[in-house]
């Protein structure tokens, strides 16, 4: 693979060498003309609530918050360029850093926490979008690829996790932020919430319906794996409103789920996404990771197709992103497990995925995740992802309210004891930056594969399309994106580097709005 890229490399340079002069004058010329553009000229944005959920901004002059110099992309590094290259999709970057994207934050000091918290909820403010996330800190068997692991799963542990999380919940659905406006989606993950017991489950559900005020078509999530997902904890589910359920079945074949550590073969897990899928009681969504180890790209065809077979109404798919110190690259490194796909083999697994989502004619609902029918929205992953404001609760839930990020105890003694006094649970606090409006508009325009000029606008304050638009130019001439009509839209390449784009848009724009015109992100 090494040499295939150095050979790609190699043939671009000498077919794009003799295009260079003719090709950078007539660059040159247009990045000027672009960026010269007097953004004084153009209107204030309007009052309203867009379809993004983002609040317009009421007579601001456009003018007043635009940086006084221009964009230079010349300043800007690869990372945020891409690189010129006949194989974009899997080369236009080294690989993928991060899963999200997202700007920069101050740290607030550990003995602010309390009040700065308390003073967010107890600010009747109404946000365009909010969402609860609740968290369920146990498995029992820790995937090789997983670096969130936190707790094994003990019955009796669980019982005592469960109370403490019902306390967090009544304290925290009683503050007069929680109550100033309906939440759009609740999403119940882990870890493995179906580890808990048919009981405990229909409970939590109940207790969120009961005590949080809720949208009419509001999406209950509750993931989980299959295994021993019975009828029992089913219908509990069910009984207690959860309106949506994930699995994260990361791929069907029995040899890459062995060497995972999943539970459960390939038969085992395909008749039982059928068998919940068939019933039509809800919106049954899985997961694929494509990337892992024995994952070859025959392999990763069957796990498409097993997802078209089993009748599932929607499904994620995702790319493997080693991080951190995980078991997987523990056995990797020990040769105990071949390693898993190199960046460009994933790209092909992408474009596999695309291919074959589209020649079945699914819903694309963002860059990663397709729907068989309308009953499949994914709301929570698109808004938590974007431009709403996620309640945290439980154990290691992390969530950003107000203005502020935060993460709460993942070791369950602090935890135990922070809730039981009475006290919010927050392990880390962050400010903010103040142009995270900008930020969620890019980060939702990238998400659903075009970002919007109005709304980035909007969110902005100023020409902010515009001003970008040498940039734009740069990632249409690496094959990357399409500017046309007041839109960027991601090409197939565009769509698999999403993240590593809006994080760079992101970069550029901080820099922009804090002065700094130094842009070297």
């Amino acid at each position: 693979m090494y040499k295939e890229k150095v050979y790609k490399e190699k043939v671009y340079k000498e077919e794009m060498y003799k295009k260079e002069m003719h090709t950078k004058e007539m660059h040159q010329k247009e990045v000027h003309k672009v960026s010269k553009v007097n953004v004084s000229q153009c209107t204030t944005a309007e009052h309203d609530t867009s379809q993004d959920g983002l609040p317009q901004q009421q007579g601001i002059a456009f003018e007043d918050h635009a940086p006084g110099f221009e964009l230079k992309v010349t300043a800007l590094p690869e990372l945020v360029t891409g690189r010129h290259t006949p194989d974009p999709l899997r080369f236009a970057f080294d690989n993928k850093a991060s899963a999200h994207a997202g700007g920069s934050q101050q740290p607030i000091s550990p003995d602010l926490f309390q009040s700065q918290f308390e003073n967010v909820l107890l600010a009747a403010e109404k946000p365009a979008n909010r969402c609860l996330y609740v968290h369920i800190p146990f498995c029992r068997v820790r995937c090789t690829y997983c670096n969130f692991f936190q707790h094994a799963a003990s019955a009796s542990l669980i019982e005592e996790y469960f109370d403490a999380l019902v306390l967090e919940l009544k304290m925290k659905a009683a503050q007069p932020w929680t109550q100033a406006a309906p939440f759009q989606a609740v999403y119940v993950g882990g870890g493995t919430p179906t580890d808990l017991t048919a009981r405990q489950i229909a409970r939590l559900g109940q207790l969120i319906r009961q005590y949080f005020p809720l949208t009419n078509d509001c999406e209950i999530t509750l993931e989980g794996r299959i295994n021993r997902f019975d009828d029992a904890l089913f219908d509990a589910a069910l009984e207690g409103g959860f309106n949506r359920f994930s699995f994260g079945v990361q791929s069907f074949n029995t040899q890459v789920r062995r060497k995972a550590k999943r539970l459960d073969d390939r038969e085992a897990v395909l008749t039982r996404i059928q068998t919940l899928s068939a019933r039509n009681d809800a919106p049954i969504v899985i997961d694929l990771l494509y990337g892992l180890p024995y994952q070859t790209m025959n392999v990763w065809a069957q796990d498409l197709t097993d997802f078209l077979d089993c009748g599932a109404h929607g499904v994620d798919l995702y790319q493997l992103i080693p991080m951190g110190s995980t078991p997987m690259m523990d056995l990797v490194a020990n040769q105990r497990l071949p390693p898993p796909a190199d960046t460009a083999s994933k790209a092909g697994m992408f474009e596999l995925g695309v291919q074959m989502m589209d020649k079945h004619h699914l819903h694309r609902l963002s860059v990663n995740h397709w729907a068989r029918d309308n009953r499949e929205r994914s709301l929570y992953n698109s808004l938590a992802k974007t431009s709403a404001e996620v309640l945290p609760l439980g154990a290691g839930a992390g969530g950003h309210v107000g203005g502020i990020s935060l993460m709460q105890c993942r070791q369950l003694p602090s935890y135990f004891n922070a809730v039981r006094q009475g006290q919010h649970p927050v392990a880390m606090m962050m400010t903010m930056s103040p142009n995270a409006a900008v930020h969620a508009s890019i980060k939702a325009g990238f998400d659903r594969g075009a970002l919007s000029e109005k709304a980035l606008n909007r969110a902005a304050g100023w020409d902010a399309f515009r001003w970008c638009h040498p940039l734009f130019e740069v990632w249409q001439r690496n094959g990357l994106v399409n500017v046309q009509d007041s839109y960027l839209t991601l090409t197939l390449a565009g769509a698999f580097w999403s993240v590593t784009l809006a994080q760079g848009l992101i970069q550029v724009m901080e820099q922009a709005l804090t002065g700094n015109e130094r842009l070297t992100a």
